[in-house]
């Protein structure tokens, strides 16, 4: 599909369709985006999402976030890229900045959890159809299957959050090694726009240094949740131990008991899971006004996206120029199949979680037939399994 021919408004809808319908951490929403934005809308194909999977990999930030934020800048350019964060992660943050004024209801989960506990097996037939799909497309001979199981087997037995940059890295260098071709290192001019990385750069430092000198609960926060968006590579599940030890343990901004339950509501509501930085914003600004509570949500939940807007803003046009590089070309096709293995022992990882009940294989098995057929939206799925959920 032809930029030119892609309205805002089109574009912008299908985002909020994803959000809708993305549930389950970033490797259960690529299986939506795939659904919505490459099989559905052509926006890209599967190849250049799992390309944009890899790269957001190697970043900092929310990963799904900034995958589909890039979809965005390609289709776009940079204003569309901001819509479409907005339109992304604007309704769960709204719903866990008012869920941080609703700490006594909050307090008893049992509904929610009964409402909800088909989610995650329809969450991994969402990423076994997005895993079957891309394998397809990036399994081209014996070396791409052998990375393929390389990467799914190393990170089902190393879960930490270097894992996956090292697994990445090492396909492209075994993709680079195999290759026969010869001057592979032709030279192209990556102009990167650097205003992007200032910017990133002066609200780092500034950031800090007013948290230093002024005790002002806001500067805190977003300090603090700007600080979590640049330093964590993985997405949200990462994140939470490093908010948790500073937020509960060293801050006392909330309890234990009301950390754990609104990251139990996150993973129950669809969108990105740093939206969890509005709840634990909001509940830190407890006891002052009305007013303030809502600042320190909508702060935090700005601080912690930031750093990754501004880094698709600088990385992706420089990202784009790069692949003209012949060995950068060469090396995608090892990073997309250890890519595309990670992306099916999420599937595997996440069912265990899940359970192997029958009830969750029967939801499971569904959501793959129903995806595979492609007769139901992904948002009535979604709908549907909730429904489900809430009548047994």
């Amino acid at each position: 599909m032809e930029n030119n021919k892609i309205s805002r408004k089109t574009f912008l809808k299908d985002v909020l369709i994803c959000s809708l319908g993305a549930y389950g951490g970033p490797e259960a929403h690529y299986g939506v985006f795939t659904e919505q934005m490459v099989i559905k809308k052509k926006y890209l194909t599967e190849e250049e999402m799992i390309e944009l999977i890899a790269l957001t990999a190697f970043l900092p930030g929310p990963s799904s976030t900034q995958t589909l934020v890039s979809i965005g800048y390609k289709t776009g350019g940079p204003a569309l890229a901001f819509l479409t964060l907005l339109v992304w992660a604007l309704p769960v943050l709204t719903v866990m900045t008012l869920l941080s004024f609703l700490s006594q209801f909050l307090t008893s989960q049992n509904i929610s959890q009964d409402v909800l506990r088909y989610i995650g097996p329809m969450a991994v037939g969402f990423i076994v159809v997005a895993a079957y799909r891309i394998g397809r497309k990036i399994i081209k001979d014996k070396i791409t299957f052998a990375l393929l199981i390389f990467g799914a087997v190393t990170t089902y037995f190393i879960r930490e959050p270097w894992v996956f940059p090292l697994v990445l890295v090492l396909g492209g260098l075994v993709s680079i090694a195999s290759s026969p071709e010869k001057y592979i290192w032709n030279r192209v001019k990556l102009n990167p726009p650097w205003i992007y990385f200032i910017i990133f750069s002066v609200f780092a430092v500034g950031s800090l240094l007013a948290a230093l000198v002024w005790d002002n609960r806001i500067v805190h926060l977003f300090e603090n949740f700007y600080r979590y968006g640049y330093l964590v590579i993985g997405g949200g599940q990462v994140v939470v131990p490093l908010m948790y030890s500073e937020l509960v343990e060293v801050n006392n901004y909330l309890t234990s008991q009301e950390f754990l339950t609104g990251y139990g509501l996150v993973q129950g509501l669809p969108g990105p899971m740093f939206s969890f930085s509005a709840y634990a914003g909001g509940m830190a600004a407890r006891g002052s006004t009305v007013l303030i509570q809502v600042i320190s949500a909508v702060v935090s939940g700005l601080g912690i996206f930031m750093p990754g807007l501004l880094l698709i803003y600088f990385i992706y046009p420089v990202w784009i120029n790069l692949k003209k590089i012949k060995g950068i070309k060469i090396s995608l096709k090892g990073i997309t199949a250890v890519a595309g293995g990670l992306i099916a022992m999420a599937a595997v990882i996440l069912m265990q979680n899940s359970g192997f009940s029958i009830d969750n294989i029967i939801v499971m098995i569904i959501t793959i037939i129903l995806l595979l057929t492609r007769k139901i939206p992904a948002p009535l799925i979604v709908i549907g399994v909730l429904i489900a959920g809430f009548i047994l």
